[in-house]
């Protein structure tokens, strides 16, 4: 295993698991609060008054100069979409959610990707394929397996039906950061990579395009989009590696 990875003790995990059910909660609840005609800015404040009412800081505000707290992206925006009072969400749009918490130092990271109002067949099982290849993710997460195992079950789920795993951006470990070694793919090789242990804890976050697998960042230098224009979704736990197997921490 690589030296620079982290191992979370007991009392360490214990103090994740509160930042993470915060988040939990707080894309949970978005499901039902999320309605065409509102602001990807209202979604941001909504985001902030719930990890507020939970006593905790936004993971993401001011991180790197970021200037919300929840990255709040739509359609072709894949993640990093800053909220804002004009980009109003309509009927047919998606809308990913990334969110994040600290408390007592330690980090929590999840997103979501919402459908607003009825979308379209297609854009439906984008978000399906995606969501369940986080979860054939999550399953090769247990001591003895590697890394690769992580990253090649997201692949080798998504490409089959056609669409694209982005490249340029990954998953991470955390804990006392945001971002911490190692490096989550969402493509690779089985059998490779750092060997997963106990104490290990990972954001595996896989970024899918329904068109290919090339991104563009705005000029604003934060938001990420598809080159082509193609719809994109993008889901997130953060994942423990227990003695028997693994543990979501941001599952509600």
């Amino acid at each position: 295993m690589a030296s620079n990875i982290e191992l979370k003790s007991k009392e360490e995990l214990d103090k994740m698991r509160v930042a993470c059910k915060a988040t939990a909660e707080i894309l949970e609840s978005l499901k039902s609060f999320i309605k065409p005609g509102m602001s990807t800015k209202d979604i941001d404040v909504e985001v902030y008054r719930m990890i507020s009412s939970f006593k905790m800081k936004p993971a993401f505000l001011g991180y790197g100069g970021f200037p919300g707290s929840a990255c709040v992206s739509v359609n072709d925006e894949l993640v990093h979409g800053i909220p804002n009072d004009s980009r109003e969400l309509s009927s047919g749009d998606i809308v990913t959610v990334d969110v994040g918490c600290i408390y007592q130092g330690y980090y929590s990271d999840a997103a979501y990707t919402y459908p607003v109002g009825k979308i379209d067949e297609q854009t439906q099982k984008l978000l399906q394929v995606t969501e369940d290849s986080l979860y054939k993710a999550i399953e090769q997460v247990k001591p003895g397996n590697r890394l690769g195992d992580v990253s090649y079950a997201v692949q080798s789920y998504v490409e089959p039906f056609g669409f694209s795993i982005v490249r340029d951006y990954c998953g991470h470990g955390l804990g006392r950061h945001l971002h911490e070694e190692p490096s989550v793919p969402n493509y690779g090789k089985p059998g490779t990579g750092p060997r997963l242990v106990p104490g290990m804890v990972i954001a595996i976050e896989p970024m899918v395009n329904a068109g290919t697998y090339k991104v563009d960042v705005l000029s604003n230098n934060w938001t990420v989009v598809t080159r082509d224009g193609s719809m994109c979704a993008h889901f997130e736990h953060t994942v423990a590696v227990t003695e028997t197997g693994y543990e979501i921490l941001t599952k509600k």
